[in-house]
């Protein structure tokens, strides 16, 4: 039986349903922001199956036929698990779905490619599913409203960095590393963003393909290799680091064929020292857009499952001078960060209001962002 959530003053619950570029399942916050505060009341994290892992990773392949039915499926059987998501999250809380203002779902990303007269980002769950098995107003396709207005659609989540992490007369960087990993740099008077490069997505196909492992827990196959000085030079050479911003990226860049690719000549690195190189590239990227563009921030918070890589954070700690610091010291534990942002996102939306910072994504305007199915 639910209960109803009490506030004092008007109720303001909504759900923020998450699934990133690692494909490994559905993070889903129940976010109360009643009386102008933001505080997570509950959060569920629901895994995928790994056929349904293989089904995504086989739909999101660049340069890959993809059949409309099998598209089609995916899109409506995704739609039911965010659903089932948002409701064992409510379960979990106790807490009527009336009582939810709206959900805000992300969706998962089969294809991201902004540039051109053409771009678009491309993101499947079903939001009409998620609204009829809920009840529950739902809010979807975030990113392609600020591709219209020329922006990137991505990185979404620094204008929520700012309503939460912003520290008055500091430059405070967040660093989220997920699939991808992208920074937001709080000024007190701007915020710029970006998508820095590989977050895991690169370690997680090679651990993937080299153990069998779905990702290296702790960064502790990393930690037995050694990194290959040329290989890290090779890697980090490529333009996308060089590219100012606005810009974003995804797994259609930074792919298998891409490594394999610039491995090509590095048959005589075991795996391990891959691995360790590949620990080094992401912490290498993350830690120079750091100093080309926010060397004056008294603090970097670190959020994202990237987090949980103790050889990456050393990595990190390594080329960083400034104190690294846990999301969770601010409030919000680092798994949490991504779902509080879409039902931020959500609640903007669902208020007319803009959820797009033009400075992050290169957008012409401010808009109010993705498309919202009423419920029951």
């Amino acid at each position: 039986m639910h209960k109803t959530h009490k506030t004092k003053g008007s109720s303001e619950l909504y759900i923020g349903l998450m699934s990133g570029t690692s494909l490994d399942g559905i993070d889903a916050g129940l976010v109360d922001f009643s009386d102008g505060r933001i505080r997570l009341l509950a959060f569920h994290y629901q895994a995928f199956p790994a056929d349904l892992r293989q089904q995504i990773h086989r739909i999101s392949q660049p340069g890959q036929p993809v059949l409309l039915e099998d598209y089609g499926a995916l899109d409506a059987q995704l739609g039911c698990l965010f659903a089932e998501a948002a409701l064992a999250l409510l379960d979990k809380a106790q807490i009527a779905p009336s009582a939810i203002k709206a959900i805000g779902s992300h969706g998962q990303t089969v294809y991201h490619a902004p540039a051109g007269c053409h771009g678009f980002s491309l993101q499947i769950g079903d939001p009409n599913r998620i609204a009829e098995i809920t009840g529950i107003t739902t809010i979807g396709d975030f990113r392609r409203r600020d591709i219209s207005v020329g922006g990137q659609g991505a990185p979404l989540v620094p204008a929520f960095h700012r309503a939460v992490f912003a520290q008055t007369g500091q430059t405070t960087s967040v660093i989220n590393i997920g699939g991808i990993a992208n920074i937001s740099i709080l000024r007190h008077d701007s915020v710029l963003g970006f998508d820095t490069g590989p977050g895991n997505t690169l370690m997680d196909y090679w651990c993937q393909l080299n153990t069998g492992l779905g990702y290296d827990a702790a960064g502790a196959w990393a930690g037995t290799g050694r990194v290959d000085a040329d290989l890290l030079k090779q890697l980090l050479d490529d333009p996308y680091f060089r590219q100012p911003p606005p810009k974003s990226t995804g797994k259609e860049y930074f792919s298998p064929a891409w490594l394999e690719q610039k491995i090509a000549c590095y048959r005589y690195c075991k795996a391990e020292d891959i691995q360790a190189t590949l620990c080094e590239l992401t912490a290498g990227s993350i830690a120079g857009a750091v100093l080309e563009h926010a060397a004056d921030s008294t603090q970097v918070l670190l959020c994202g499952g990237g987090v949980h890589n103790r050889q990456l954070m050393a990595g990190l700690a390594k080329r960083l001078a400034m104190p690294l610091l846990s999301t969770e010291e601010f409030g919000i534990v680092p798994d949490h960060v991504e779902a509080m942002a879409f039902a931020w996102l959500a609640k903007q939306t669902l208020h007319r209001l803009p959820g797009n910072l033009c400075s992050v994504t290169g957008a012409r305007v401010p808009v109010v962002l993705g498309g919202i199915y009423p419920g029951r």
